[in-house]
C-alpha cells in the first residue's frame, strides 16, 4: 500500500506542475502582446509601446558627432568591436529573460505548451512552449536566441529542436522590428495592403523550418540516433 502511494505522489506532482488555471492563461496573453510586436507603434495610441518588448529594451544614446554613432563608435575591429557589440546585446537579453521569469512564474509556459503544442507539434515537430522563444524572435534575435538556449539548457527541447527553431528564428529575424523599422523605408512603393508581405514571411518562416525538419528526419536523421 504504502509502496503505490509513493508511486502516486510523482505522477501527482507532475500534473500538478502542468495545472493550467487562469491565471495562466491570463499570463500567456500577456506575455504574448509584449513580445508579439503588436503594440510596437499602434498609430494614434503611442501609449501602447510601454507594454513593447522593443519599446521597454530602449535604445542608447548617440554621440553629438557624428549624430549616428553610439557608444560602440565607428571604424571599430576585431575582437574589441565585437566585444562592444556583444556588450551592446545584454540589456535586451536581460530584459527577455527577466520577464519570461516573471511570466513562467505565472504559469505562461505551461499555458503555451497546452496551446500551442497542437500547432506546433504536427507543422515543426516541436514542443508548444517553444512557442515564447519563437514569438520572442519576431521583435529581438538576441532574445529569442537567448530564451532557446535557456529551454535546451534546461533539457527542455532536444538537439534537433534546436536546430528546427533556429532555422525558423534566422528567416526573417526580427522580423516585425526590422519590417517596420528598416522596411518601412519601401511603404510608400507598396501597391498592396502593408500587412501582405509581412504575413508572407511569417508563412515562409513556417515553411523554412519545415524543410529543415524534413531534412532533419531524413538526409541527417543518424546525426540524433544517439540523442
Amino acid at each position: 500500500m504504502s509502496e503505490s502511494k509513493t508511486l502516486e505522489q510523482p505522477a501527482k506532482a507532475h500534473a500538478e506542475e502542468w495545472k493550467v488555471g487562469p491565471g495562466a492563461w491570463i499570463s500567456l496573453v500577456i506575455v504574448l502582446l509584449v513580445f508579439s510586436g503588436f503594440f510596437f507603434k499602434v498609430e494614434g495610441m503611442a501609449w501602447l509601446g510601454a507594454f513593447d518588448f522593443t519599446t521597454l529594451g530602449g535604445a542608447f544614446g548617440t554621440m553629438k558627432s557624428p549624430e549616428t554613432n553610439t557608444f560602440i563608435g565607428s571604424g571599430g575591429i576585431s575582437a574589441k568591436a565585437g566585444f562592444l557589440f556583444a556588450l551592446s546585446l545584454v540589456p535586451t537579453v536581460m530584459l527577455a529573460l527577466g520577464l519570461l521569469e516573471i511570466f513562467t512564474h505565472y504559469g505562461a509556459i505551461r499555458a503555451a505548451h497546452k496551446l500551442l503544442t497542437p500547432l506546433l507539434k504536427p507543422l515543426l515537430g516541436i514542443p508548444g512552449y517553444t512557442g515564447l522563444a519563437l514569438i520572442t524572435d519576431l521583435q529581438s534575435t538576441d532574445a529569442g536566441a537567448a530564451l532557446t538556449k535557456e529551454l535546451y539548457d534546461s533539457d527542455k527541447i532536444t538537439r534537433k529542436d534546436v536546430v528546427i527553431m533556429g532555422s525558423w528564428q534566422y528567416s526573417g529575424a526580427g522580423l516585425i522590428n526590422n519590417y517596420f523599422s528598416i522596411g518601412s523605408a519601401m511603404f510608400a512603393s507598396l501597391t498592396i495592403p502593408i500587412i501582405v508581405p509581412l504575413v508572407l514571411m511569417f508563412v515562409l518562416k513556417f515553411v523554412g523550418a519545415a524543410v529543415v525538419r524534413l531534412a532533419l528526419n531524413t538526409v541527417y536523421k543518424r546525426d540524433f540516433d544517439n540523442e
